[in-house]
């Protein structure tokens, strides 16, 4: 019996080829799944616990690589240079103690000059493979968008989407919010301008505006708006990292607390 066990076992190279197999619809194998487990966590929590989807981005470095597929001249925001790589986005979906991921995407370049090589020719464009291919080719809030919908089409479901400093912009807030999901995330000090009545202030003239307050870790908040006229409500926060320096948490629900809206993020 233990003979005849061994034997059945495939090698590896069997498993290896399955794995890299361009008809296999791995995304829906990998919602469905994810689905399962989030449905079990749900089972075991209270209806009215907040649930949130976290977008966020990786930069996977293969600066030895030469002629990989899709390889690219990838930009990382988090060291500000250009490297040799892909870009890895991912989404996830988390109640505060559990998390589970749910999709993702890894990007290659829209800009053909920024690739050093690209797809196989031999694929069929009716494969999932080939269709992966072509998602490699999109843009960042492109990509956001079409993970969301998805994972909405599959059957995920969240109160808010959080993210970070590089995804918070106005167009793609206007997106997701055009799908009646709210966002919360951090937004950085950089050229753009948000509405008060009939000023457009920078984050710096708005931090100005608030009364001192030093016994809270929770500076203040202010009601604003984006140039494309949507209502935001933004929330300074000590940085602990620095006691000198804030942080900007904007928030697209403006009914909720300041506390809260720093608690949500905290998910993240």
């Amino acid at each position: 019996m233990l003979e005849c066990s061994r034997t059945s076992l495939q090698g590896k190279d069997v498993v290896y080829r399955f794995l890299n197999h361009p008809s296999f619809a791995w995304r829906r194998f990998f919602q469905a799944l994810s689905l399962q487990v989030i449905q079990h966590f749900e089972s075991l929590t209270s209806a009215t616990r907040v649930r949130v989807f976290i977008v966020d981005d990786s930069v996977l470095k293969r600066n030895r690589c030469k002629k990989a597929e899709l390889l690219a001249r990838v930009h990382d925001h988090t060291t500000g240079r250009f490297v040799r790589g892909y870009n890895m986005l991912t989404l996830g979906w988390s109640d505060g103690f559990s998390f589970a991921p749910i999709d993702f995407v890894m990007l290659s370049s829209a800009k053909l000059t920024n690739r050093f090589s690209e797809m196989k020719e031999q694929l069929s464009k009716r494969t999932q493979g080939y269709k992966r291919r072509l998602e490699a080719f999109s843009r960042k809030p492109e990509a956001v968008v079409a993970l969301l919908d998805r994972a909405i089409q599959a059957g995920f479901a969240a109160d808010f989407v959080l993210m970070d400093s590089w995804f918070t912009q106005a167009p793609l807030l206007r997106s997701l919010m055009s799908n009646g999901l709210h966002v919360i995330g951090m937004i950085k000090d950089m050229k753009q301008r948000y509405r008060i009545g009939d000023k457009r202030m920078t984050l710096k003239e708005l931090y100005a505006t608030l009364p001192r307050s030093t016994k809270s870790e929770i500076l203040g908040s202010i009601f604003a708006q984006t140039d494309c006229g949507l209502p935001i409500k933004l929330v300074f926060v000590q940085n602990r990292n620095c006691r000198r320096e804030w942080l900007t948490i904007l928030s697209t629900d403006t009914e909720l607390s300041n506390t809260e809206i720093v608690r949500i993020y905290g998910m993240r």
